[in-house]
């Protein structure tokens, strides 16, 4: 069979000079396996990875092909040899990127998984409900990658704002005051240092005591009440969500570095609005401290 020589588009030189920041691949669906230390469970966790390298000026195209090749072969090895959390298998994979791709001077990986973790509902029925992991890792070459894990959590808020003018257009005083409610949705994320483990059940604690109250998968009419009832005890802005997650952060990692980065974004999908409220805060440990 004639050998064929086939072209190596992308290693040509770009016709237009421009340092590209972020080239690569989205949305690659594996499952990775995780056993964390001090378990012997291992969690199968259905993932979806993005992978991405800078592009010099003189070069047309990045080779993706090895982003896919790499997140598969780095699964496979999970098979058989469980990594110890997500956002350490995305660091391996920023440094992998970075041998893989000669020309890139900066990678970064961000993964999102589905995880589900056992909670108590109002009546105490144990019930396994759905969360997600977030984890991101980037580095430069030549130098330390930073990790980051992370939480999306699922809740529920209800207005004080509206609370109060109800409570004035009645005129009187009511055991529980009628307001608009939301489903909220929040994400927490915190720089994973060196020598550091943080367990995403901790964080999901953290963004679940901070909403007027925690949602559940099924809840009998009883339990429908009950809920309801806690919630408008317990009335919140979404920007006293972010500051309660803020709070928590605070104090459970007392022993994590100032230069510790936090990443908190909120959003309400309002009931009785066309839009959301939205609220946000990235900042550092140190900076929340002082």
């Amino acid at each position: 069979m004639r050998s064929i020589d086939i072209p190596d588009i992308q290693s040509e030189p770009s016709h237009l000079k421009f340092k590209l920041t972020r080239v690569g691949v989205k949305g690659i669906k594996k499952l990775v396996y995780v056993k964390r230390p001090g378990s012997d469970e291992i969690i199968t966790l259905p993932t979806e990875i993005d992978m991405f390298v800078d592009l010099p000026a003189s070069q047309k195209g990045s080779h993706m092909s090895r982003n896919v090749e790499l997140a598969t072969d780095l699964v496979e090895t999970s098979r058989k040899r469980p990594i110890d959390s997500l956002e350490n298998f995305c660091a391996s994979l920023v440094r992998k990127l970075l041998d893989r791709h000669e020309y890139a001077t900066f990678a970064e990986v961000r993964a999102k998984a589905d995880y589900f973790l056992e909670r108590e509902s109002i009546s105490g029925r144990k019930e396994t409900e759905p969360y997600k992991l977030i984890a991101e890792a980037r580095g430069k070459r030549g130098e330390s990658v930073r990790k980051l894990i992370g939480v999306e959590v699922i809740g529920m808020t209800t207005c004080p704002c509206a609370m109060e003018v109800v409570k004035a257009l009645l005129g009187e005083n009511h055991a529980i005051t009628p307001t608009h409610n939301q489903r909220n949705i929040t994400t927490l994320m915190i720089e994973v240092p060196e020598n550091t483990d943080i367990e995403a059940n901790d964080l999901i604690e953290m963004v679940e005591k901070s909403f007027s109250s925690p949602t559940y998968g099924i809840l009998k009419r009883k339990e429908e009440g009950e809920l309801v009832i806690k919630a408008h005890k317990n009335p919140k802005f979404v920007e006293d969500v972010v500051r309660d997650v803020l709070n928590h952060i605070v104090s459970e990692y007392r022993h994590l570095p100032d230069d510790t980065l936090v990443v908190v974004r909120s959003e309400s999908e309002e009931s009785i609005h066309k839009f959301n409220a939205f609220a946000e805060r990235i900042t550092t440990l140190g900076e929340l401290r002082r």
